[in-house]
């Protein structure tokens, strides 16, 4: 059984091998691009993980040799990119500890969660998994491209340099002032913390650059603090797990004292504040939709409002899932929702692929249907903000990840018997992924 399954697998890699050899041209789709205006009855062609073409049928050149696919009646546009999420079990710091920068989410990720498969089913191709915010800083973030792979190796993005993709979680407000030692017990001492932290990492750099490459010299090596200087040299973005509009306030007094890029995370009170975010230059506000009662306190003035009023004000505004708050499947509908309380459609769709790509610096290779990026894309069944549309395909890098015309991929997109299974892979489970 075992060789058998093997077979069988190899026939499939080497089935999709093929696939990305051979053009694939899908046909006949109202083509939404992000990048310009909608495209009826539009043309994407995509070779080798990468989009080679995108315009009107008849206007667009087809490869002679391309594989056709009538998507007639159908929607396209590109793969959602989640700016904050939970999915793959992964968990961060622990009590030792308020602040804890050498914690790497990367070595608690289970690629086999199947969460992974919710999330593709939501059309979701990119994504930025976070640990925890029960701390100051709970750990370095990852950024992952779904692809249909068992290892987290293999879902990892690499900068040009080979660098693993990520950031930095930190965190103010409830969530991580607590009560019990070593917790810092309040809003000022949490802020005071943070700048203890970040004096330490501005010596600790200090002592390296007046070592000037003598090892004798050199400090003793110090992962917390390496990686506080990827953040001071502004190479790793910190996402800022806040709140309230005051605790919104002191992380952009941290980000302009510090000189840190920050990605402000949830803003559930930022349309209080909307005027001063927009003036700080932040690298954008990941604004959570929540279409269900509960939660914290702090978050209570949370409004379908926010992402209208911060984008107004200039801020690049995305959302995300905060997965499992709300579960990746759904995840469209928080640019439904926003469009009902006053944000333009053009801009809640932006906010759902092109923002959350900058927010992740990968806005040059996905957020996006344009010549020479990743294909990475979604076929709908409709209007992508009508809670009547359905995710039919989601696409990484030209590869289908989710088919919802499969039984075994429908299953973790409408839920079911044996739709929370991980760790074990049967042979048909196996074939399918492939």
């Amino acid at each position: 059984m075992k060789s058998f399954a093997a077979f069988i697998v190899s026939l499939l890699l080497s089935a999709a091998a093929i696939a990305q050899d051979k053009p694939q041209a899908y046909v006949g789709a109202q083509i939404i691009t992000i990048a310009g205006p909608v495209i009826d009855n539009g043309v994407l062609v995509v070779h080798r993980g990468k989009i080679v073409a995108v315009g009107r049928e008849g206007q667009t050149a087809i490869p002679s040799d391309a594989e056709r696919h009538d998507a007639r009646g159908r929607v396209i546009m590109p793969g959602l990119v989640d700016t904050h999420s939970h999915i793959g079990g992964g968990s961060g710091a622990d009590g030792s500890s308020p602040i804890q920068p050498d914690v790497r989410i990367l070595d608690s990720f289970n690629p086999r969660d199947t969460s992974l498969k919710r999330a593709v089913a939501g059309g979701i191709t990119t994504v930025n998994v976070m640990p925890g915010s029960g701390h100051l800083l709970s750990g370095q973030t990852l950024y992952l491209k779904l692809r249909n792979k068992f290892t987290v190796d293999e879902l990892l993005i690499r900068d040009a340099a080979g660098n693993i993709a990520g950031g930095i979680k930190m965190a103010n407000g409830t969530n991580s002032i607590r009560s019990t030692p070593p917790a810092p017990g309040s809003r000022a001492k949490s802020a005071a913390l943070d700048r203890e932290l970040f004096i330490r990492a501005i010596d600790y750099r200090e002592k390296i650059r007046r070592a000037a490459g003598d090892k004798e010299k050199m400090p003793p090596r110090d992962l917390a603090m390496e990686a506080l200087m990827d953040i001071l040299d502004r190479k790793r973005v910190v996402h800022f797990h806040t709140h309230r509009h005051d605790d919104i306030l002191t992380v952009l007094r941290l980000a302009k004292e510090f000189n840190f890029r920050v990605v402000l995370q949830h803003v559930s009170e930022g349309w209080k504040v909307a005027d001063e975010i927009a003036k700080a230059g932040v690298v954008g506000c990941s604004v959570i939709v929540i279409d269900s009662p509960g939660g914290k306190i702090e978050a209570l003035e949370n409004s379908y409002r926010t992402g209208g009023v911060l984008d107004k004000a200039g801020a690049v505004v995305g959302f995300h899932t905060d997965d499992y708050i709300t579960d990746s499947r759904l995840f469209l509908r928080s640019a439904g929702l926003a469009v009902r309380a006053g944000m333009s459609r053009e801009k809640a769709l932006y906010a759902m692929t092109m923002a959350g790509a900058i927010m992740l610096d990968l806005q040059k290779q996905t957020g996006s249907l344009e010549a020479g990026k990743d294909a990475d894309f979604i076929i709908l069944s409709g209007d992508p903000l009508s809670v009547y549309t359905k995710v039919l395909e989601t696409h990484v890098e030209g590869i289908r990840v989710f088919d919802r015309s499969n039984p075994q991929d429908r299953l973790f997109a409408v839920g079911g018997y044996g739709a929370a299974r991980d760790q074990v892979v049967h042979i048909d489970e196996e074939v399918d992924r492939r």
